[in-house]
């Protein structure tokens, strides 16, 4: 019913850029918050950054300056951009919806920043 497809990553050098996709079925993005999140080998997931129904965002410390978190209403698509990359910014990312108690989870997109 409920489905969140990430796309959009892959290797980049540091201090490159990636732009994820999170593209939506099921749901209309624009009814709800939508979150990224990341998880690094061996650590937990954390959060990224949201955008809500209005369109309202907000970032964690480590990001802000570099990320953009995004909508387009027509696409039912959320984005990610994501400049200055970092090592420390390798994970697999995933986006994120909360329905009442309820939350559902795309199956994640690798981004790998290595020299």
């Amino acid at each position: 019913q409920v489905q969140l497809v990430e796309s959009g990553g892959g290797l980049v050098q540091p201090g490159g850029s990636l732009r994820l996709h999170c593209a939506a079925s099921g749901i209309i993005l624009s009814s709800y918050a939508t979150r990224w999140y990341r998880q690094a080998p061996g650590k937990q997931r954390e959060y990224v950054a949201v955008i809500n129904s209005i369109g309202t965002t907000n970032y964690r410390d480590s990001v802000k300056g570099r990320f953009t978190i995004s909508r387009d209403n027509a696409k039912n698509t959320v984005y990610l951009q994501m400049n200055s990359l970092k090592p420390e910014d390798m994970a697999v990312y995933y986006c994120n919806v909360a329905v009442g108690e309820v939350g559902y989870w795309g199956q994640g997109t690798q981004v790998t920043v290595s020299s």
